[in-house]
C-alpha cells in the first residue's frame, strides 16, 4: 500500500488528543486509538516499510512502549530482528544505559550490552517525536556498542518542540507520517 495524503489524514482522524496529560499544560497525542483501527495500523505499518525496505536493515529498535508495537510490526515486515530499548530495570541480562531530558522530566533507558554488534545497521523507532530526547539516548545506545543508527522514524511529529533538529544534530536522518504544530 502506498502511503497518500489521504492515508495521511485517515490516520490523523485516528489520533486522539487529550490535554493536560501527563501534565497540566501539555497536549498529549494518543496513538492508541490509531493502532485500534485496522485500516490505520496497516497505512502506519506500510509507510515505515515503505521508508526503509531498500536499507538492508539488521534490526529495529523499538523504544519503549509504543515503540515496540511499530517496531516488531516493521521488523516482521523487513524480515530482521528486532531490540527493545526499555525504561531501567527491565531486561534480565546485562545492559548499558543513557539518560536523558524529556519535554516533561527527565529518565534512562538500557539495552542488553549484547544486543547489537558492530557494523549492525539499525533503525530506530518511537511513536512520537517531542523534543527528541528519547531517541537520541537510543541513537547514543546503539553507537556505543558500534552499530549504525540508519535513521530515526516516528508516526507522529511535535514541530515546535524541535525534535528534528536535535536529533539531526547527532548525524542521524529523521522520518516521520504526520507533523502536528499544535498551536
Amino acid at each position: 500500500m502506498t502511503t497518500t495524503l489521504s492515508n495521511c489524514e485517515y490516520v490523523r482522524e485516528h489520533v486522539r488528543m487529550v490535554p493536560d496529560f501527563p501534565k497540566k499544560g501539555t497536549m498529549f497525542l494518543d496513538i492508541t486509538t490509531a493502532v485500534k483501527d485496522a485500516k490505520a495500523m496497516q497505512i502506519m505499518t506500510d509507510f515505515l516499510y515503505e521508508q526503509f525496505k531498500n536499507e538492508n536493515v539488521d534490526y529495529v529498535a523499538g523504544i519503549e512502549s509504543r515503540g515496540f508495537i511499530f517496531g516488531a510490526a516493521l521488523a516482521y515486515k523487513l524480515g530482521c530482528g528486532f531490540i527493545t530499548v526499555r525504561k531501567p530495570n527491565k531486561l534480565p541480562a546485562k545492559t548499558i544505559s543513557e539518560s536523558y531530558t524529556l519535554e516533561y522530566g527527565t529518565n534512562t533507558i538500557e539495552i542488553h550490552e549484547d544486543a547489537l554488534t558492530k557494523g549492525d545497521r539499525v533503525v530506530v523507532i518511537d511513536d512520537l517525536l517531542a523534543t527528541g530526547g528519547t531517541a537520541i539516548a537510543a541513537c547514543n545506545l546503539i553507537k556505543r556498542v558500534g552499530a549504525e543508527v540508519l535513521a530515526s522514524a516516528f508516526i507522529i511529529e511535535l514541530n515546535p518542540l524541535k525534535g528534528r533538529e536535535n536529533i539531526e544534530k547527532i548525524g542521524v536522518k529523521v522520518i516521520s507520517m504526520l507533523d502536528y504544530d499544535l498551536d
